[in-house]
């Protein structure tokens, strides 16, 4: 019994060993025979036998290190036989001779030239062991290994030149996978020629590098386009000049009768001031088509809690045919063949027509020859130009920023792109006309800011003082200009009404100030409310 015990003890253990045993063999590394030879130029030829192992075998090679602080090392992999190379992996069936070139391993180190190679690594199996035979085009000065992980500063198991100095042996026993067996050898100055294969790392700081080359060429490109806006601005943006009679304070009553400077209406002030046709322009186009007898407006009663609201009414056998194009446009923006309507009305029905009043008003002043050029067309093209250099700016920055560490060069035409996009702005240059008619226009500001009313006729000043208002408008003077209004008389009689301005039952001239204040700022809202004059 006992020894049936013992032969079936016998027989189990060794069913247990022929099943363990292509287990084990799965799980064996592989051996590595690897011979590498430093040619001219740098390149290391390598023929690596293999042997052990089990099917199909991936090696990962290491083709980019850390040089210094500015600069990777590169390795270029080529000419690889005896199994597949994509995208740095090799792939192999043990057993298998392998070879192939590598460029960057060689780099001049003091009086001496330094070739370092991970001679095995990356593999995803064990190696149990690896032997590596360097030889070159000298005899072999210094030579040192590491072996384990790649940072690793242990050294190998063996390292060690043949008799005649012109071969260095190495040896390492048990790397786990991915591990790598590292050698470093030198040989004599220049004995190879090689030289590392270096690229620029990209950082912001290296990039934008301030020295005196880079900070030189910045302030010289700095000056050169800065300077190139200026003289643009200088030889086409400028207003022309005017003589010095052309200014001074300007008196628009000439026998008792108002007659502007230049015969400047409200509308084009605005656009003659600031070169832009704005909702202030409108509105007080609209307060001056009142005074002169061409609408009149009605202002509508209302409860406490109620938005103010205004009739516009259209007056019969008013000379049309004497506006201007643009005081047309808006003139018929405004009825479109009704007789009378609500400015709360107009905020849909204006959109349609604004572009045509706007359009109209930079015709004008051109017609006027005032500007040689719309001034919106003129900023638009300006403005356009900055911006194209602007993002040319950006682009070249980037590109230099990326390949180069002069980025700060493309900044400076950032900057210049920057200042011509906000110079554009200012590009509408006046003609000499426009100029003295602007001169005149600010004396006409100054004088009825004076608040010298002068010596008008006590009958005359409702009238006189309305045709001042829609100037008041443009310049802001609504307030002062509407409580000069609100304190003459008209024909020795105090008025309830004005005119051209209808207030509700129970109003008098003493809140017209009020009033005109409300309707000028509900004015612009509605006009504003259009897409065309939203941002203006």
């Amino acid at each position: 019994m006992t020894g049936f015990r013992l032969t079936l003890a016998a027989l189990v253990t060794t069913a247990l060993a022929l099943i363990a045993a292509p287990a084990m063999a799965a799980n064996a590394g592989i051996t590595a025979d690897v011979t590498m030879t430093l040619g001219k130029g740098g390149t290391v030829h390598v023929v690596e036998k293999l042997e052990g192992g089990s099917g199909e075998l991936k090696r990962t090679f290491l083709t980019r290190t850390r040089h210094d602080d500015a600069n990777d090392r590169l390795y270029e992999i080529s000419n690889v036989k005896g199994g597949t190379y994509a995208d740095g992996v090799l792939t192999v069936t043990s057993p298998a001779t392998v070879e192939y070139d590598v460029k960057g391993a060689v780099a001049p180190a003091g009086d001496a030239e330094e070739l370092r190679w991970f001679a095995v690594s990356g593999w995803d199996t064990a190696v149990d062991k690896a032997t590596v035979k360097v030889t070159g085009p000298g005899l072999v000065q210094n030579l040192t290994c590491f072996a384990g992980e790649l940072t690793s500063a242990i050294g190998c198991t063996s390292a060690a030149m043949d008799h005649t100095g012109t071969q260095a042996d190495f040896e390492q026993e048990g790397l786990a996978p991915g591990q790598a067996l590292t050698v470093v050898v030198g040989f004599p100055e220049g004995a190879s020629g090689g030289q590392p294969i270096l690229d620029k790392r990209f950082s912001l700081a290296g990039a934008f590098a301030l020295n005196p080359v880079t900070g030189g060429a910045l302030a010289a490109l700095l000056v050169l386009l800065l300077g190139g806006v200026a003289l643009l601005y200088w030889t086409r943006g400028r207003d022309a000049r005017v003589v010095s009679h052309e200014t001074g304070a300007v008196n628009p009553v000439q026998n008792g009768h108002f007659s502007p400077p230049d015969g400047v209406r409200p509308g084009q002030i605005g656009t003659l001031v600031d070169e832009q046709a704005d909702v202030v322009d409108v509105t007080a186009t609209i307060v001056d088509l009142a005074v002169r007898g061409y609408l009149r407006i009605d202002e509508q009663p209302r409860q406490a809690y109620d938005a103010p609201d205004w009739l516009l009414v259209r007056l019969p056998h008013a000379p049309s045919h004497t506006l201007l194009p643009y005081e047309q446009a808006l003139y018929d923006a405004i009825f479109e063949g009704r007789e009378a309507v609500l400015l709360s009305q107009l905020s849909g029905s204006f959109a349609a027509h604004l572009g045509k009043v706007r359009d109209a008003l930079y015709a004008d002043v051109v017609r006027q020859g005032w500007f040689a050029r719309r001034p919106d067309a003129e900023r638009t093209l300006w403005t356009t130009v900055g911006v194209v250099l602007l993002v040319a700016g950006v682009l070249s920055t980037a590109l230099l920023a990326w390949f180069t560490s002069y980025g700060l060069l493309g900044l400076a035409v950032i900057i210049a792109g920057g200042a011509l996009a906000v110079g554009g702005q200012y590009m509408p240059a006046k003609t000499a006309k426009g100029a003295a008619a602007l001169a005149h226009t600010l004396g006409f500001r100054d004088f009825l800011f004076s608040g010298d009313v002068g010596n008008v006729a006590e009958k005359d000043r409702v009238e006189l003082f309305s045709r001042y208002l829609p100037y008041a408008v443009i310049f802001d003077g609504v307030e002062h200009w509407s409580r000069l209004v609100a304190s003459v008389t008209g024909n020795g009689h105090q008025a309830d009404n004005l005119y051209w301005y209808h207030g509700p039952a129970e109003w008098d001239l003493s809140k017209f100030a009020g009033s005109m204040r409300t309707f000028t700022t509900t004015t612009s809202g509605a006009i504003s409310a259009s897409r065309q004059f939203r941002t203006l």
